[in-house]
């Protein structure tokens, strides 16, 4: 099964700055953990949205771009991940085991429907 998976750091313990040399080299190895282990299947950081994105919000008929300031630190996410699990507990202790080398925040992961079919998936 297949599922998308967004890493929110927490911004008073783990605040958004660029990796160290040492953090970049452990997310490689965890990255390449999953790799060999058929989980991960594609994935990568967030350049900040205020300067390299926006946000389209639709309301009424008519779209807003966003581009901050954002009022929630919730609004800000660190990456993604497309991965392979199967079930819903594996991509759970998939979460966990990112976290120990990303750090303090959420990870939300959703199953995705096969084919757009909600019947058919996780």
């Amino acid at each position: 099964m297949k599922y998308f998976s967004i890493y929110i750091p927490d911004p008073k313990t783990n605040p958004a700055r660029p990796p160290t040399g040492a953090q970049k080299e452990e997310m490689d190895r965890f990255v390449g953990a999953a790799i060999a282990r058929g989980e991960f299947l594609s994935g990568g950081g967030f350049l900040p949205l205020r300067q390299h994105g926006a946000i389209v919000r639709r309301t009424d008929g008519v779209a807003q771009v966003i581009d901050g300031p954002y009022a929630e630190s919730k609004e800000l996410v660190g990456g993604f991940a497309m991965l392979q699990y199967d079930s819903r507990e594996a991509a759970i202790e998939g979460a966990r085991r990112f976290m120990d080398v990303a750090g303090d925040g959420e990870c939300i992961t959703y199953c995705i429907a096969e084919g757009g079919d909600p019947e058919h998936g996780c």
